[in-house]
């Protein structure tokens, strides 16, 4: 226990310090986030902060664990990610370029045993062995996450925030299936994102950036496959979905919003959640806490399903779904004929 609190503090430290050096150091390479009519803000800020968060969680995990395998993929997984994300913040790289580093990010955690193997039939309860087709769903897995959490980082404090919940949730209920390897390291990114977040609340006085959204995403869901997610069980497959609820159903529904209004599914728009919030008047500061008991929300639950039955389970995950859906479309996140109607409202 005391070279776990050692490796948070590390954590801690490395990010209070790293996040200003950042800030410091982005005017001077380029990476520099310029306001536009898709965005928030409405001055220069600096990017990649995300350099705080890599470098709180690195450095707390070089000083607790040996240099295992699953470490190992880990490690260069997540480096990958980051590496890509540091370019993008400088100097901005393709979609295609960053889809392809986090490909290749997820094929080297997969080669080092990091997929879900099997899981269960929820209804019938028998084992369903993926074998190598799991390669392909926790591939998909990875990348969407990544791309997911980058997406919900249009706010301050809000992506950050939004996974520090997610992490602390997923320690929960790792340390309570025994996963602790998963725990730790998710222990690890909160204190890490602590440390980020000194600067990144409103007002903000940096950018998480790519590097920071990409490297989180891949990370939490890295975690939930190192952990509950190997399990062979309906719950363990669906815990890390609820326990990431916000930025995987925000991405669902652009996609379907997109969709819906003849857009590309990866142009860029103002209908995610957080703008919504903010369209119908709510302050930065509130939309932000909004967000967080939301996700706390979706954590409690996912708490909750480890300790019921599965068909009980499946009562609770249809009553969120039905209420995801409802409150989307209600808030023009998911019809996009009810987006344009709000954007005529707001004069847009």
């Amino acid at each position: 226990m005391g070279k776990v609190l050692l490796a948070c503090l590390v954590a801690l430290a490395a990010a209070l310090i790293m996040t200003p050096v950042a800030k410091w150091l982005a005017p001077k390479v380029g990476a520099i986030d310029k306001p536009n009519a898709r965005k928030v803000h409405s001055r220069l800020m600096p990017r990649m902060g995300g350099l705080g968060i890599y470098a709180g969680f690195v450095a707390a995990l070089l000083v607790y664990f040996g240099f295992s395998r699953e470490i190992m993929g880990l490690l260069v997984s997540s480096s990958l990610v980051f590496a890509v994300g540091i370019v993008d913040d400088i100097k901005g790289v393709s979609p295609g370029v960053k889809l392809l580093g986090q490909v290749a990010a997820a094929v080297i955690f997969i080669a080092c045993g990091g997929y879900i193997k099997y899981l269960t039939n929820p209804i019938g309860g028998d084992i369903i062995f993926l074998d190598y087709w799991g390669i392909p769903v926790t591939l998909l897995w990875l990348v969407g996450i990544s791309n997911a959490v980058n997406l919900i980082d249009g706010l301050d404090g809000l992506a950050g925030g939004v996974s520090a919940i997610a992490a602390i949730t997923m320690a929960i209920v790792a340390f309570s299936t025994g996963y602790n390897t998963a725990a730790v390291l998710a222990i690890f990114l909160v204190f890490a994102l602590i440390g980020f977040l000194r600067y990144n609340f409103s007002p903000a006085q940096i950018f998480m950036g790519d590097s920071g959204s990409l490297f989180l995403g891949f990370t939490l869901a890295a975690l939930a496959i190192m952990g509950f997610a190997k399990g062979a069980t309906m719950i363990s497959l669906v815990i890390p979905v609820l326990i990431l609820g916000i930025p995987i159903f925000d991405t669902f529904f652009a996609i379907a919003r997109r969709y819906q209004e003849g857009k590309p599914i990866f142009q860029a728009d103002k209908g995610h959640l957080h703008h919504r919030l903010l369209a119908i008047g709510l302050s930065h500061k509130q939309t932000v806490v909004i967000i967080y008991a939301i996700t706390m929300f979706m954590g409690v639950a996912a708490i909750l399903l480890t300790l019921i039955s599965s068909a009980q389970a499946v009562l609770i995950l249809f009553i969120i779904l039905l209420i995801s859906l409802i409150g989307a479309r209600r808030l023009g996140v998911l019809h996009g004929a009810g987006n344009k109607k709000n954007q005529k409202a707001e004069g847009k």
